[in-house]
């Protein structure tokens, strides 16, 4: 499948969107300088809304507005991998995160180039020299839980054992800092807001937020953030993750692999995700919203500002 080149490519990543009372699903305040050996990238965001017209209970029609909802074919080497299903923020972001967090490359610079052409739907990934045993890498697929559907290829539990988080001395959050951090995410104006049907995931330094995107699915979203992470050489030991998505398996993994150890979720938490939070030494927040939220895992990391227990009603009989 020949992929048309009809977009223009650069080292840069996207920056923060003019503020045009629009909506914007991927935002970066900062822009770290890129690291070295940084691949070359398209910027073929694609629309990210569709207005449909619906018909409530009351028999009244009005104009909605939708995500629009995209497959992304996946190449490497002019192989085809994987159809990503995806809103299309930062595709070329999400083609890099992705390909880091299968463990299929370990370094951004392994890959020369990602063009991106919505007219056929495929991402063309252009390695430096080749993925080793990239037909053996990729030969378990596991098709993983919740919308627009992600993909683990079978080794990616196999290699945690090799990864290191920062003990809770160096990588800790305050109560403060997470109704902080919350707070932000609930006033941002979202396509969740306008339009619904999408989650969103954004990375934190302390109550800073470093970037942020929305997706179809949560694993689109994080995958993009560590797209973005390995372009700009953004570790991430003094790092919080938030996501609006329940913490799977899938979702801790994947925050280990990017050496984040907090994460903080307005959903909750699976049992599978739990344990394996466990076991890597993660702290986990879930049902996290409006000053409210229950720490699962990690509490070694968590300096706690309790608030005050509302008083008890008195009920008195008549």
């Amino acid at each position: 499948m020949a992929l048309q080149r009809r977009h223009a490519q650069t080292t840069a990543t996207p920056a923060r969107a003019a503020d045009t009372g629009e909506p914007r699903a991927f935002e970066a305040p900062v822009q770290p300088p890129l690291v070295p050996g940084a691949p070359r990238l398209t910027t073929a965001q694609g629309t990210l809304l569709r207005e449909i017209t619906v018909q409530d209970e009351h028999g009244a029609r009005r104009l909605l507005h939708i995500p629009a909802e995209r497959p992304l074919t996946v190449f490497v080497d002019k192989r085809e991998l994987v159809t990503l299903m995806t809103l299309g923020a930062c595709p070329e972001l999400l083609v890099l995160g992705w390909l880091l967090n299968q463990r299929l490359i370990a370094d951004v610079a392994e890959v020369a180039s990602i063009t991106v052409d919505w007219d056929v739907g495929a991402a063309a990934v252009q390695t430096q020299t080749g993925i080793a045993d990239l037909a053996g890498k990729t030969a378990h697929r596991v098709v993983t839980t919740g919308c627009g559907q992600g993909t683990v290829f079978g080794d990616a539990m196999d290699q945690l054992g090799g990864i290191r988080l920062p003990d809770a001395a160096s990588a800790r959050i305050r109560q403060g800092t997470l109704n902080a951090l919350l707070e932000q995410m609930r006033q941002r104006h979202s396509i969740h807001r306008k339009a619904g049907s999408v989650h969103g995931c954004a990375l934190f330094t302390g109550s800073q937020m470093l970037v942020a995107v929305e997706d179809v699915g949560r694993h689109n979203a994080i995958d993009t953030i560590a797209g973005w992470m390995a372009m700009h050489g953004v570790t991430g030991a003094d790092k919080t993750f938030y996501t609006t998505g329940r913490l799977t398996s899938e979702m801790v993994m994947k925050s280990a692999q990017m050496g984040v150890p907090i994460i903080v979720s307005r959903n909750g938490v699976t049992a599978m995700g739990h344990g394996l939070a466990e076991q890597l030494g993660m702290t986990l927040f879930g049902r996290a919203a409006n000053r409210h939220f229950l720490c699962y895992t990690g509490f070694e990391r968590f300096d706690a500002e309790p608030e005050a227990q509302p008083a008890p009603v008195r009920v008195v009989a008549g």
